[in-house]
This record gives structure tokens, C-alpha cells and sequence, in this order.
């Protein structure tokens, strides 16, 4: 078992030369680059989720004590190095598993890059660059790395303004958020460990989830959850409990306390694009883009015609009779009423109970749309059923004199049965169930 103790600098980092000089299973994320940020916390004593010893939330994590790294592992397209994961994000989940979100809005900074650079953290941004990358269907990284502070970052409690030192500047908590995330990765190397315990990624080879978690507890000494986009792997979470600050405290590693999307056989590791990192580079990152065009591919004629704007309210109609209800089942009963707000390129469904349905064409984290038995756009899982893999986009589709749903580039949904009366099925991406159908946004 490889453990750890010692982080490495930003500047001139790989992944080839992260698993050095490890001597600790705790990871400590001293900054040392804003020198004047200080949280002046303790690094030893009760982790988070234990009993703390006083009510110090600069100093205590809370209620969000289980801190979890998470990677992506991107295809299609391709982003970053090749033989290496990319950043998520930092979320922090209650001890319970349950989660807030976007806890300050008068603190969702935009800027990112400007805010790193003006308070001397350049060579994080530097690290940022390569390794903290957005899907480019998606939006910018200056995007992701904006939600990711105003989902998750805005939660912790230790990073509260008044927990700053006196005098600190603007948007200081944000910049010591993400200098933590960035050391937190670096001593989470996925892919290397992966490989040295002879798991590479394959066009061709599957692997089970248990060879998988147990390649990582080799090397780690820990399990993290796997999360897979159908049969592919896309994502790895690292679990943590916190001594301190997240400005400079101890992440004190543990056993994933639940899983993640995969199933536990035919989990591929597929290859990606893009150049590698080497021991003296921080590598640089070839990009395959992608366009989302107006033509259907799973459903529709595939003609565009004169563009069709966004209805206010709408129907959801499936092509063979019934259409959807308020919690996303497939009836022929009297359908639910949406509101729709955007436009087709991101937009946000909204049924007459104001539940949030359907996902915007960002990439956002799977936990945004927490209510339970809401429509959550993924392959192979219940739409109406709450699971925490990343969303699959859903779009608009334009075919004919239609607006239809869209997910990863095909317009057939699917369900195990056909409704009748007050018996209703769960919708599923893509067409592998029994009765395959499209949906339709047809203006009220």
C-alpha cells in the first residue's frame, strides 16, 4: 500500500511524478502561496462528523463533513491529458449523505482566472489550465470552475468570509477553495495507480467494479466510488473527513460510504485524445470538439426548417399516446403542465408543482437536481429515480415542425411497459427497454 504524507508544489507538477515522498495517510493542504491567508485552525484533533469539541465552524466543517474529490474521466470529447483525470470539483456532503448547495449566492464570483492571478495564485491557475477542464459542448472552464465554488465552495463553513483573517481581499475564501482542490488532486492520482496495478484504458477491455476499487485500495489503502456513463467509466469520488480548515486543514481519507453509477461487470476504460503529461511538463491538452446540431438521431426526420421558439408552458407528448406526468412517468393520464425558461441551446423545465425536471445543457453535477423521483437525464437509469452519476445532457431537437427531448445526440426514450389508466413506467434514455417512443414539447 502506497500512503501519503507530502504534497507537491504546483509549478512544474505531473502525474508521472505525483506519487513521490508519501509517508501519511493524512493529507495535509498547507498552501504557502497566498502566505498571509491563514486559518489559524488546528490541524489535529476531532475530524468532521465526529463530536466537535465547540461550536467554531471556521474551525469545523459543518454540516457538510464528508468532503469528496471528484474526477472525471472524459471521452466524448476528450479532455485534458491523456493519462490523466481531471478535476471536478470539492462538494461537501452532511455526514448523512444528504447535501446543500449554493449556499451564498453574494458570493458566486465570476472571474476566476483574474481573482487566482491578482492574489498570487498563478501557478494554481497554471495547474487549473490543464488539469480542471469543462466539457467544451458545455461551456468554458472558467464556467465549470465557477459552479463548482458557487455549488459547492459557498457550503463550507470553514470558508466563510468572517473565518478569514481581518484585511483579506475580496473573493480570498475562493481562491484558497480552489488551491486546496488543486493540491487535494494532485495526491489522487487515478490514472497512474490504475496502471501500475495494470488497468489502462482500452477501446476493447472491460473490467468488473470490484477489480477497479480494489487496483485503487492497493495503491491508496481506501475505496473510492466509480460512476460510469453507461458502460463506460466517467467519474471517481474520493471520501474525506476534515481536521481544520479547508484552507489548510487535514483530509483524512476513508472508505466510500456509498457507490457510485457503475454496474459491477462491462465497465469499459476507453481510451482518450489528446497528449500525455511528462515528468517535466505540465503537458499540454488537445481538444475534440463536438457540435450540437439540430438534427435528430434517434427519433425525428432529421430536418431542421424555420426554427421553433420555446414555448412558456408545454405538454410533454409521446409519440405512441400519453406523455409525461408531474414526477417524469410515462401515463396516458392528463399530462403534466411545464414551464420552460431559455432557450434551446440551455434551458430549464419546470413541472406545475415547481419541480425542477429537466437539466440545463451545462455540465452540472448530478447532485443539483436532489429531489427525489424527479426526471434525471441518464443511460440505463429510471429517469424518475434519484441516482448521483453525472447527468447526461438533455436538449431540444428540432425535426420537421417538432421540438423534441434529446439525450447524448438521440431522441428515443424507452419504458418496461405502455401505460393504461393509473398504471404508469419509469422513462429511460435511449431505446434498450421494451417500448421505445419520443417526446415532444407541444405548447399549452
Amino acid at each position: 500500500m502506497l500512503a501519503i504524507a507530502g504534497l507537491l508544489a504546483l509549478a512544474g507538477s505531473s502525474t508521472a511524478s505525483i506519487l513521490r515522498n508519501f509517508t501519511s495517510p493524512n493529507i495535509n493542504v498547507n498552501r504557502g502561496i497566498i502566505s498571509e491567508i491563514s486559518s489559524g485552525c488546528p490541524t489535529t484533533g476531532t475530524a468532521s462528523c465526529g463530536t466537535p469539541a465547540g461550536t467554531n465552524t471556521c474551525c469545523f466543517e459543518t454540516p457538510g463533513g464528508l468532503l469528496l474529490q471528484t474526477q472525471f474521466w472524459d471521452t466524448s470529447p476528450s479532455t485534458g491529458p491523456s493519462n490523466s483525470w481531471t478535476i471536478h470539483g470539492l462538494w461537501p456532503d452532511e455526514c448523512n449523505l444528504s447535501f446543500q448547495e449554493d449556499c451564498d449566492p453574494s458570493r458566486a464570483y465570476t472571474g476566476i482566472s483574474g481573482l487566482l492571478t491578482a492574489q498570487g495564485a498563478s501557478s494554481t491557475l497554471s495547474f487549473m489550465n490543464t488539469f480542471w477542464k469543462n466539457d467544451p459542448n458545455d461551456g468554458s472552464d472558467e464556467e465549470l470552475w465557477e459552479h463548482e465554488w458557487e455549488t459547492h465552495g459557498t457550503c463550507m463553513s470553514t470558508l466563510d468570509v468572517s473565518c478569514l483573517p481581518a484585511g483579506s481581499p475580496k473573493g480570498a475564501e475562493a481562491v484558497a477553495f480552489f488551491e486546496t482542490v488543486v493540491r487535494l488532486f494532485q495526491t489522487l492520482p487515478t490514472f497512474e495507480w490504475l496502471a501500475n496495478q495494470g488497468i489502462t484504458p482500452s477501446s476493447s477491455t472491460t473490467h468488473t467494479l470490484a477489480s477497479l476499487t480494489a487496483a485503487i485500495k492497493a495503491e491508496y489503502g481506501f475505496t473510492p466510488s466509480f460512476d460510469c456513463d453507461g458502460s463506460n467509466l466517467s467519474g471517481a469520488s474520493y471520501y474525506f473527513h476534515l481536521i481544520g480548515s479547508v484552507i489548510d486543514g487535514t483530509f483524512v481519507p476513508i472508505n466510500a460510504p456509498e457507490s457510485g453509477s457503475c454496474g459491477s461487470t462491462g465497465i469499459k476504460y476507453l481510451t482518450k485524445t489528446g497528449s500525455p503529461v511528462t515528468t517535466t511538463s505540465t503537458g499540454t491538452t488537445t481538444k475534440t470538439t463536438s457540435t450540437t446540431t439540430t438534427t435528430t438521431t434517434g427519433g425525428g426526420g432529421g430536418s431542421t426548417g424555420t426554427p421553433i421558439p420555446l414555448p412558456a408552458t408545454a405538454f410533454i407528448e409521446a409519440s405512441t399516446g400519453g406523455g409525461l406526468l408531474t414526477l417524469g412517468t410515462w401515463s396516458t393520464q392528463t399530462l403534466a403542465t411545464m414551464h420552460l425558461t431559455g432557450t434551446s441551446n440551455s434551458f430549464t423545465m419546470v413541472s406545475s408543482k415547481g419541480m425542477e425536471l429537466w437539466c440545463q445543457r451545462r455540465r452540472v453535477d448530478v447532485r443539483e437536481w436532489h429531489f427525489a423521483q424527479h426526471i434525471y437525464c441518464r443511460e440505463f437509469y429510471p429517469l424518475s429515480i434519484y441516482q448521483r452519476p453525472r447527468l447526461r445532457r438533455i436538449l431540444q431537437v428540432q425535426s420537421g415542425s417538432q421540438l423534441l427531448l434529446a439525450s447524448g445526440g438521440s431522441t428515443a426514450f424507452s419504458s418496461d411497459g405502455v401505460p393504461s389508466g393509473e398504471t404508469v413506467f419509469s422513462v429511460f434514455t435511449g431505446s434498450s427497454h421494451a417500448h421505445a417512443y419520443t417526446l415532444a414539447i407541444v405548447a399549452t
